[in-house]
């Protein structure tokens, strides 16, 4: 069982940086691929990015513009979100979520949100313009 528990959140004006981390509990994260998601009100939950079990690989939404950056630290059990340029609609509740990689993951599987096997209770990010 892994517990996951993010912080970092906050509010912040337009054009700032947050940086969420996410800290997980009970098991190793380098048996895990690790996903961010986020959802906003009245909107289903989407993926924002995810990082390979290393840390060798990283995927983001096209949505992002290059604007986060997702790294983690297994030996500190830990995976970050570097939020730059920050806009009004990246308000949101930012979930952390981890997939076993016991299994070969497909590129295609790591925005998938129903495969991912824990979650967090999620941090509030407000962005103010």
């Amino acid at each position: 069982q892994v517990q996951l528990e993010e912080s970092g959140g906050g509010t912040v004006q337009a054009g700032g940086s947050l940086r969420l981390s996410c800290a997980a509990f009970g098991s190793n994260l380098n048996s895990f691929a690790m996903g961010w998601f986020r959802q906003a009100p009245g909107k289903e939950r989407e993926f924002v990015a995810a990082t390979s079990w290393s840390g060798d690989n990283a995927y983001y939404s096209d949505s992002l513009e290059g604007r986060f950056a997702i790294s983690r630290d297994n030996a500190w059990n830990t995976v970050y979100l570097q939020m730059n340029s920050l806009k009004p609609e990246d308000t949101a509740v930012y979930y952390c979520a981890a997939l076993w990689a016991g299994t070969m993951l497909e590129d295609s599987d790591y925005d998938q949100e129903n495969l991912y096997d824990y979650w967090g209770q999620g941090t509030q990010v407000t962005v103010s313009s």
